[in-house]
Parts: C-alpha cells; structure tokens; sequence
C-alpha cells in the first residue's frame, strides 16, 4: 500500500472486510430469489413472484453501497499491488452480484404467464437446473470471502451441468413446439427461464474467474463455450 502504519493497514483491511459483507448480503439475497422464483413457479404463486420482484431492490441497494465503498476505499486508501486487486474484484463482483438477483427476477415475472398455460413436462427439469445455479452462486461467494482458489476453480468446473440442462431443456421443448402449436408460447416461456437459469451460472463462473485472479494474481485458462441453440436474446426477457 501507498501508506504505512499499523493503524492504517488495520483500518483498510477493516473497510475491505466491511465491502465483502455488502457483497455477501447480496449474494444472500439474490441465492434466496433464485430458489424462491422457482418455487413461486412450480407453485404457481402470484404473491410470492410479485416479492421476489419487489425485493430485487434491496439488492440494487446494495451494491449502490457496495460501489459507493469501493471507490472510497481507492480514494483514500490509495491501494497497491494485491490490496487493489482485492478492492478492484469485489467492486466487479458486485456488479455480477446484481445482475444475477436481476436473473431470478425475471424468473419470477413469468411466474403469472406460465400460470396460465398448459402444463409441460419440461417445467420438471428446472428446480434442478437452479438448484445446481443456486448452489454455483452461494459456493462461489464462499470461495470469495475465503480467498480460496480451488474453490473457485470447483465452481468453474460445475458449469458444464447447467449448461447440460439447458441444452437438454431447449431441445425437449423445441420438439413440443413441434408437435403442436398450442406449446409454443408457454414453451418459449421455459426456455426463457431456462437461458436465465444458464446465464446464472455463467455469471457464478465469472465471479469464479475474479476470485481466483485475486487470490493468485493470475488469469484462469480460457473455458471452451459451447454453442448457444437460443441465443443471447434469452436473457433479457
């Protein structure tokens, strides 16, 4: 760091500790908005989507607060070297945070849509897709506040099971399309849900990426990508 003293060094370590407890608070409540949009959809529950929704703010909240401290951090603090790839990851990881709270949330406003069409038999390949999305997130968070690189990198790895589903998903209810006219809107509805379900995981694995990058100061290799059947469009529904 550009200043020295015991005091001082105790007084940003004490500010970063703080920054990563904003992020973990997100990441406490966008884990809990995708298991919740998911059982507000298997559940067909109006009410409990129409929270979800709502309470995507406090997630926005946070990370207002989250960049708010970070910058702070930089600006009086002047950190170097390790000390500002810290402040640096977790002011990305934020960013990343949010955006996958902003994932669930779409989940959820299809909730009273899929309420009204016919039942498919692809709705029951979802729960686990989140799950496992879920479980990315959460795993990644731990890795980030313990500094952890294998952590990181586990979480890297468990992207190929989601993105399994999601192509397993998108070609199960092409095929309902096909069959009959009437699947079409309430099948493009899942696969909407499956593309957020999908992007969650890639954003877990980007967090990932970030957590290992701060933790050893060096890149992870580049993971193959396989290509998309839906395209990026999915997402932003």
């Amino acid at each position: 760091m550009a200043t020295t003293g015991a005091h001082t060094v105790k007084a940003f370590d004490d500010e970063l500790d703080q920054l990563r407890a904003l992020i973990a608070q997100m990441g406490g409540l966008a884990e809990a908005a995708i298991t919740d949009s998911m059982h507000a959809l298997m559940q067909q529950d109006r009410a409990a989507a129409a929270r979800i929704v709502e309470n995507d703010k406090k997630i926005d909240a946070l990370e207002a607060d989250a960049e708010r401290m970070a910058v702070q951090i930089i600006a009086l603090r002047a950190p170097m070297a390790d000390d500002l790839r810290a402040v640096v990851a977790a002011l990305k990881i934020a960013g990343v945070v949010e955006r996958i709270g902003d994932y669930a949330k779409n989940i959820a406003k299809r909730v009273p849509v899929i309420e009204e069409s016919p039942k498919i038999e692809p709705l029951s390949l979802l729960p686990e897709m989140a799950r496992i999305a879920s479980e990315m997130v959460r795993n990644v968070l731990d890795a980030f506040a313990a500094r952890d690189a294998e952590k990181a990198v586990a979480v890297c790895e468990r992207d190929r099971a989601v993105d399994d589903f999601y192509n397993s998903i998108f070609r199960t209810l092409l095929t309902f399309m096909m069959e009959n006219p009437h699947n079409i809107t309430p099948a493009t509805h899942l696969l909407f849900i499956a593309k957020n379900l999908e992007r969650i995981g890639d954003h877990a694995t980007n967090v990932a990426e970030m957590v290992y990058f701060a933790a050893t100061g060096t890149h992870l290799a580049e993971r193959p990508r396989g290509e998309d059947p839906f395209g990026a469009a999915a997402s932003n529904g």
